[in-house]
Protein backbone atom coordinates (compact mmCIF):
# COMPACT_ATOMS: atom_id res chain seq x y z
CA UNK A 1 0.00 0.00 0.00
CA UNK A 2 1.06 3.27 -1.19
CA UNK A 3 1.50 4.93 2.76
CA UNK A 4 1.83 8.64 1.12
CA UNK A 5 -1.61 8.48 -0.90
CA UNK A 6 -3.13 6.94 2.25
CA UNK A 7 -1.38 9.95 4.57
CA UNK A 8 -2.51 12.72 1.56
CA UNK A 9 -5.84 10.79 1.03
CA UNK A 10 -7.01 10.17 4.74
CA UNK A 11 -6.02 14.28 5.77
CA UNK A 12 -8.16 15.57 2.53
CA UNK A 13 -10.91 13.13 3.76
CA UNK A 14 -10.81 13.91 7.33
CA UNK A 15 -10.32 17.93 6.89
CA UNK A 16 -13.42 18.17 3.82
CA UNK A 17 -15.77 15.57 6.35
CA UNK A 18 -14.71 18.21 9.09
CA UNK A 19 -15.86 21.53 7.28
CA UNK A 20 -18.87 20.07 5.59
CA UNK A 21 -19.77 18.47 8.62
CA UNK A 22 -19.59 22.36 10.27
CA UNK A 23 -21.60 23.91 6.79
CA UNK A 24 -24.17 20.80 6.26
CA UNK A 25 -24.91 19.99 10.48
CA UNK A 26 -23.41 23.09 12.06
CA UNK A 27 -25.12 26.14 9.85
CA UNK A 28 -27.51 24.43 7.23
CA UNK A 29 -29.40 21.86 9.14
CA UNK A 30 -28.65 23.11 12.95
CA UNK A 31 -31.87 24.70 13.40
CA UNK A 32 -34.09 21.82 11.86
CA UNK A 33 -32.25 19.24 13.51
CA UNK A 34 -33.03 21.02 16.93
CA UNK A 35 -36.85 21.00 15.33
CA UNK A 36 -36.76 17.29 14.74
CA UNK A 37 -35.24 15.66 17.93
CA UNK A 38 -36.28 12.24 18.98
CA UNK A 39 -38.53 11.35 21.83
CA UNK A 40 -35.25 11.58 24.35
CA UNK A 41 -35.62 15.42 23.31
CA UNK A 42 -32.79 17.53 22.28
CA UNK A 43 -29.37 15.52 23.47
CA UNK A 44 -26.92 17.75 21.85
CA UNK A 45 -23.98 18.87 24.13
CA UNK A 46 -23.64 23.64 24.00
CA UNK A 47 -20.32 23.35 22.79
CA UNK A 48 -18.78 19.71 21.12
CA UNK A 49 -15.46 18.13 22.07
CA UNK A 50 -13.38 19.39 19.09
CA UNK A 51 -10.62 16.76 20.16
CA UNK A 52 -12.71 13.63 19.22
CA UNK A 53 -14.37 15.65 16.56
CA UNK A 54 -10.88 16.05 14.67
CA UNK A 55 -10.76 12.50 15.60
CA UNK A 56 -13.42 11.17 14.33
CA UNK A 57 -13.62 13.27 11.25
CA UNK A 58 -10.07 12.32 10.56
CA UNK A 59 -11.06 8.31 11.17
CA UNK A 60 -14.05 8.88 8.38
CA UNK A 61 -11.12 10.13 6.23
CA UNK A 62 -8.75 7.61 6.34
CA UNK A 63 -11.51 5.01 6.12
CA UNK A 64 -12.49 6.42 2.93
CA UNK A 65 -8.92 6.49 1.90
CA UNK A 66 -8.15 3.03 2.04
CA UNK A 67 -11.17 1.54 0.93
CA UNK A 68 -10.09 3.83 -2.20
CA UNK A 69 -6.40 2.60 -2.60
CA UNK A 70 -7.69 -0.53 -2.06
CA UNK A 71 -10.33 -0.42 -4.57
CA UNK A 72 -8.14 1.46 -7.13
CA UNK A 73 -10.42 4.75 -6.97
CA UNK A 74 -8.60 7.76 -8.28
CA UNK A 75 -10.80 10.01 -10.34
CA UNK A 76 -13.35 12.63 -9.32
CA UNK A 77 -16.55 10.89 -10.80
CA UNK A 78 -15.46 7.08 -9.10
CA UNK A 79 -14.72 9.05 -6.07
CA UNK A 80 -18.15 10.68 -6.12
CA UNK A 81 -19.95 7.50 -6.88
CA UNK A 82 -18.49 4.88 -4.43
CA UNK A 83 -18.51 7.25 -1.35
CA UNK A 84 -21.80 8.18 -2.07
CA UNK A 85 -23.07 4.73 -2.59
CA UNK A 86 -20.83 3.80 0.58
CA UNK A 87 -22.29 6.91 2.12
CA UNK A 88 -25.58 5.99 1.86
CA UNK A 89 -25.47 2.65 3.01
CA UNK A 90 -23.67 3.42 6.15
CA UNK A 91 -26.36 6.37 7.13
CA UNK A 92 -28.94 3.94 6.81
CA UNK A 93 -27.57 0.96 8.77
CA UNK A 94 -26.26 3.83 11.54
CA UNK A 95 -29.45 5.53 11.63
CA UNK A 96 -31.55 2.80 11.52
CA UNK A 97 -29.75 1.07 14.19
CA UNK A 98 -30.07 4.31 16.42
CA UNK A 99 -33.57 4.62 15.75
CA UNK A 100 -34.46 1.10 16.25
CA UNK A 101 -32.61 1.11 20.01
CA UNK A 102 -32.82 4.33 21.45
CA UNK A 103 -35.13 7.64 21.34
CA UNK A 104 -32.07 9.67 20.20
CA UNK A 105 -33.50 10.67 16.85
CA UNK A 106 -36.71 10.89 14.91
CA UNK A 107 -37.71 9.26 11.57
CA UNK A 108 -37.61 13.08 9.95
CA UNK A 109 -34.71 13.38 11.53
CA UNK A 110 -32.95 9.99 10.45
CA UNK A 111 -34.11 10.62 7.00
CA UNK A 112 -32.50 13.89 6.68
CA UNK A 113 -29.27 12.74 8.70
CA UNK A 114 -28.94 10.05 5.44
CA UNK A 115 -29.34 12.36 2.96
CA UNK A 116 -26.63 14.85 4.54
CA UNK A 117 -24.46 11.90 5.35
CA UNK A 118 -25.02 11.11 1.51
CA UNK A 119 -24.20 14.14 0.72
CA UNK A 120 -20.88 14.97 2.10
CA UNK A 121 -19.56 11.02 1.61
CA UNK A 122 -19.79 11.47 -2.21
CA UNK A 123 -18.42 15.23 -1.96
CA UNK A 124 -15.55 14.20 0.14
CA UNK A 125 -15.06 10.99 -1.74
CA UNK A 126 -15.27 13.25 -5.46
CA UNK A 127 -11.93 15.07 -3.81
CA UNK A 128 -10.04 12.25 -2.51
CA UNK A 129 -10.90 10.21 -5.46
CA UNK A 130 -9.13 12.87 -7.49
CA UNK A 131 -6.41 13.63 -4.85
CA UNK A 132 -5.56 9.72 -5.43
CA UNK A 133 -5.17 9.84 -8.94
CA UNK A 134 -3.34 13.09 -8.83
CA UNK A 135 0.31 12.18 -10.88
CA UNK A 136 -0.61 8.90 -12.28
CA UNK A 137 0.64 8.13 -15.41
CA UNK A 138 -1.24 8.65 -18.50
CA UNK A 139 -2.05 5.03 -20.51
Amino acid sequence: MDIKKLLTGGITGGVLFFLLGWLIYGMLLMNFMTAHPGAAGNIAKAEPDFLYLVIGNLAMGFFMAYIFIRANVNSLGAGFITAGVIGLLMAVGYDCMIYATSTAISKTGMAVDVAASTAMSAITGACVGAVLGMGKKAA
